[in-house]
């Protein structure tokens, strides 16, 4: 289950004393894999406070509340129970002058299972060589490495027409068989690592069959994840390599 951290400072605690927080961060990230990531925060002095009432937007500089204790940062931690995140708070630096607020995420949430269904519309799309279906799995600032043109398509536009000239070449579908899968996600990017095989048939030739390794970079947009990076790579010795989007 994943947690925040919320790294309330005092204003009026001496941190001189605070032990460094750098290899707080190291162990829990480099060496358990709890830590998935944090920031630190600028002061409440530079906040700026939005209320709407009766439809008109109220903008108040500084914080919400007057407080001698604020939130200086946060710290998002994947932890297999409550004991293990409050174990993780108490050996911050910061909970020795100021406080640490432990607070779960929500778990009506499956990432991994949204990523999956994405490839899954992929696999379909080249299926039915429908492009509609295929380009709606892309943002609209899209970076692809196409291995047919060897070239980095930037944008889904380029990334269509790149793939309509790929599949020009072809007779008959793109079957795509994902032999593995990867995912490593936080709450708004996500990587997966896959191993795919690709068989296709060339315009007047025999069937080709590869397989590819496809490493893809998305980006929760509103609701939806879709892919805003995705690299294919083939062997050496291939003779037909993968589709973008592969």
């Amino acid at each position: 289950m994943k947690y925040m951290l919320l790294v309330c400072g005092d204003d009026t605690a001496d941190a001189s004393g605070m032990a460094p927080v750098e290899p707080w961060v190291e162990e829990l990230s480099a060496r358990r894999g709890v830590l998935l990531h944090g920031h630190r925060l600028r002061p409440p002095a530079d906040a700026v406070t939005v209320r709407v009432r009766d439809g008109e937007v109220l903008r108040t500089d500084g914080p919400f509340a007057e407080t001698k204790e604020y939130v200086a940062g946060y710290d998002i931690l994947e932890c297999d129970s409550l004991e293990e995140a409050l174990e993780a708070a108490a050996r911050h630096p910061v909970a020795t002058i100021g406080a640490m607020e432990v607070r779960a995420f929500w778990d009506d949430e499956d990432t991994e299972g949204d990523i999956r269904r994405l490839d899954a519309e992929l696999t379909a799309a080249g299926r039915e060589r429908d492009f509609d279906r295929a380009m709606a799995c892309y943002a609209p600032d899209a970076e692809v490495f196409h291995p047919v043109s060897g070239l980095e398509q930037r944008g889904v536009e380029a990334l269509r027409k790149a793939e309509e000239v790929w599949f020009s070449t072809l007779s008959g579908p793109v079957e795509r068989e994902v032999l593995e899968f990867r995912v490593r996600a936080d709450e708004s990017i996500a990587f997966s690592h896959a191993l795919v095989r690709m068989r296709v048939t060339p315009v007047g030739g025999d069937a080709l069959d590869t397989t590819a390794r496809v490493t893809t970079g998305y980006r929760l947009t509103g609701d939806r994840w879709l892919i805003v990076h995705q690299h294919t790579s083939v062997a050496l010795d291939s003779t037909v390599p993968g589709a973008a989007g592969s």
